[in-house]
């Protein structure tokens, strides 16, 4: 699956992405609106991470989707 996808979809992914980081709240993930760069600014910004962390984060969530769907 590609980021596209998730973007297309990210009503249904932003309850997945909410269970990953509770920080975020529903407010947050409805501005993100499926951009990865928002999302991985925010996981920096809540949770204290580098940008090369919040990014593997990211990408660790993103492949864990294709099981999901």
């Amino acid at each position: 699956m590609n980021w596209d996808q998730i973007q297309g979809n990210w009503k249904q992914f932003s309850g997945r992405a909410q269970a990953e980081w509770g920080d975020l709240t529903n407010d947050d993930l409805d501005r993100i609106n499926g951009d990865r760069t928002q999302l991985e600014g925010l996981i920096q910004e809540r949770y204290g991470k580098t940008k090369e962390e919040a990014s593997k984060a990211v990408d660790d969530w993103h492949a864990r989707q294709d099981a999901k769907t």
